[in-house]
């Protein structure tokens, strides 16, 4: 018996048209969820490697020894950069307890540099936290749709036995479309999780190194002010020249420095 008749109905288009409601619903559900997936990791990969470019030029300048007010203005070109929040947070801090005079004596700025480093901290924490939305989605899609393409393949497999039984006949004919269709089911699920379990893999990778480069970048940040604190000469340099950022600046973190809670 020759397949070429066969084999023109096992296309995926002739497949889909051919499946019951059941696998239809499947089959668009699984693309949905690849073309959701591929969004998510092209949008991954587009931002971590924009963040590592930044977090390149802000190591340079820090490792430069340049001083904070010149990096607070080029900060300031990049509103959006995670780590341009975290100076605005920590520098509005710096503002606040300079108007109120809490650096004038050394409890005082022991009491400032340790605001600082918490204030970093938690400003870190919450950038951190906002670059891991959308790995949820990966995840999800990565470990549930193997099991929706599956939950296909059972449904078709079914369908081919009931086609077998309503026709009394095991040819070849009858068999093989019920049974491309279930494998079909099958492929589209892989098809779906295989890049986004490659994609979670790689964007969790990604996300840890730049914490960690926040950490540092946070960290050079805190040692410079440390030692302009303790000198006392550039406090009035990074005061002017670096005013506390604006109000949609600090409600992206929502930290209140610590210094206007009366510390």
């Amino acid at each position: 018996m020759s397949t070429t008749p066969i084999a023109a109905h096992l296309s995926p288009l002739e497949l889909f048209e051919q499946a019951d409601f059941i696998v239809k619903s499947i089959l668009v559900l699984l693309a949905l969820a690849s073309f959701v997936s591929w969004g998510v990791i092209v949008d991954k990969l587009l931002r971590f490697a924009r963040l590592r470019r930044n977090a390149a030029a802000w190591s340079t300048a820090l490792s430069g020894q340049r001083s904070l007010a010149r990096l607070s203005q080029e900060l300031r070109q990049q509103p959006l950069d995670p780590f341009a929040r975290i100076f605005a947070t920590i520098t509005e801090e710096w503002h606040v307890s300079h108007r109120q005079r809490l650096h004038l004596d050394a409890t005082g700025r022991d009491n400032l540099k340790e605001r600082i480093n918490r204030v970093g901290q938690i400003a870190g924490n919450v950038e951190t936290e906002q670059l891991q939305k959308g790995l949820s989605i990966l995840a999800t899609i990565g470990s549930v749709a193997p099991f929706v393409g599956l939950f296909g393949t059972v449904w078709g497999i079914m369908n081919a036995f009931q086609g077998i039984a309503a026709n009394n006949n095991t040819s070849l004919a009858v068999v093989a479309p019920g049974i491309a269709e279930a494998l079909f089911a099958t492929a589209l699920g892989l098809v779906a999780a295989i890049p986004a379990v490659v994609a979670y893999n790689r964007a969790s990778g990604d996300l840890n190194s730049y914490a960690a480069r926040l950490a540092t970048l946070t960290g050079l940040v805190e040692v410079q002010l440390s030692r302009q604190l303790d000198s006392g000469e550039a406090l009035a340099e990074v005061s002017e020249t670096a005013p506390p950022p604006a109000k949609a600046e600090r409600s992206t973190h929502n930290v209140t420095p610590l210094a206007a809670q009366g510390a």
